[in-house]
């Protein structure tokens, strides 16, 4: 979810599409309300690659989403994100026309020395503006670009903003992970859950572009997948989420879904420097949030938190490589960089959604 101010970003185009006031929301960007009819999610179905990697008529939500952490000649670090989104109207396939039942956003950022910019693209589903194919793996909108094989093994990603660019590439030879019961990744505890899977393994080079300076970068990347039509329960106000590269060749995926009234719901996943994972529950997860930054339209938002698994050996802290890295986009968030230190060093991305601006 690395996902993620996704779902708000969706229902808010959703919305805004069928121009119609919306009632105040029963659950976080009112995705703890009724779907049912769009394609509900299973425990026990598999996950079938290369199909997976593409759209999933049916259900309402969706997104490819991949945060890359890169340095350069110099030993700089920075951050970059590309994300598509796709949100159903109503059930049923794209088609070629106007009557499309998709709409599509997406997301692109630089974060380094000097700050954090970012970017939206939106588009309507059927006209060959945006869109996701499985074999060969493409996902678009305009000429932001994610594309790659089939079985996503090496990826070019571009995306360009005002003031900022970069052109990517990505490989791995390693397995993907499913997180959660062989993909099926719970959010509430009372049966709300998405198709969720990461390739969290990939090297990058390639160039980034601020302000008319080209820099050559290499780094770490990490795809997530994730679809499903009604992913969280009433009263769940926002989310934080986790994906981190440590040092030591592991990988940590974990979140916490914010609940009203309740403690959060959290999940994760440890996964070994050989690829091997391992799902893990909320109380083998400690988060503690220690410094919050005011972004510029009034959210304060933990910047600097304090991450255990107690199990794993680990006890570490994570910073905001730029505390002000808010999303001004239609829906904001907040979606950054992070520098790992403690028993383990590291780098690592973190989103946090639900954050109200306070007087």
């Amino acid at each position: 979810m690395n996902a993620k101010g996704v779902c708000t970003l969706l229902l808010g185009l959703v919305l805004s599409a069928c121009d119609q006031p919306a009632a105040p929301p029963a659950s976080y960007a009112g995705l703890g309300q009724d779907a049912a009819a769009f394609a509900q999610v299973q425990r026990g179905q598999p996950l079938v690659f290369p199909r997976d990697h593409g759209a999933h008529d049916g259900f309402r939500i969706e997104w490819w989403y991949v945060t890359a952490n890169l340095y350069d000649v110099q030993g700089r670090d920075w951050g970059a994100q590309w994300t598509l989104f796709r949100s159903a109207l109503r059930p049923g396939a794209e088609t070629g026309d106007w009557s499309s039942p998709n709409l599509w956003m997406a997301h692109a950022a630089l974060t380094g020395p000097g700050g954090h910019q970012s970017a939206e693209r939106l588009a309507r589903g059927g006209i060959s503006q945006a869109g996701v194919s499985a074999e060969p793996f493409r996902a678009w909108i305009d000429d932001w670009t994610l594309a790659g094989d089939a079985a996503i093994a090496r990826l070019n990603m571009r995306a360009h903003g005002e003031g900022f660019a970069y052109d990517l590439d990505l490989s791995t030879q390693r397995p993907l992970v499913l997180h959660g019961d062989a993909g099926y990744s719970e959010k509430s505890g009372h049966g709300q859950a998405s198709y969720y899977y990461s390739q969290p393994f990939y090297r990058v080079s390639g160039v980034i572009e601020r302000a008319g300076q080209c820099l050559a970068v290499r780094g770490n990347a990490w795809l997530d997948r994730e679809w499903s039509s009604q992913p969280l329960a009433e009263g769940q106000s926002g989310w934080d989420w986790f994906s981190l590269h440590l040092d030591s060749g592991a990988k940590l995926m974990l979140f916490q879904v914010r609940q009203d009234h309740q403690a959060p719901y959290r999940a994760g996943t440890w996964i070994s420097a050989d690829g091997r994972s391992q799902a893990l529950g909320g109380e083998q997860i400690e988060l503690q949030p220690l410094a919050w930054t005011r972004q510029d339209g009034g959210q304060r938002v933990p910047t600097r938190w304090r991450v255990q698994v107690p199990g794993k050996g680990l006890d570490i802290e994570v910073q905001a490589l730029q505390p002000k890295a808010w999303m001004n986009t239609r829906f904001a968030y907040w979606e950054g960089p992070l520098q790992v230190q403690g028993s383990s060093a590291g780098r690592g991305y973190l989103e946090m959604t639900g954050y109200a601006a306070e007087p």
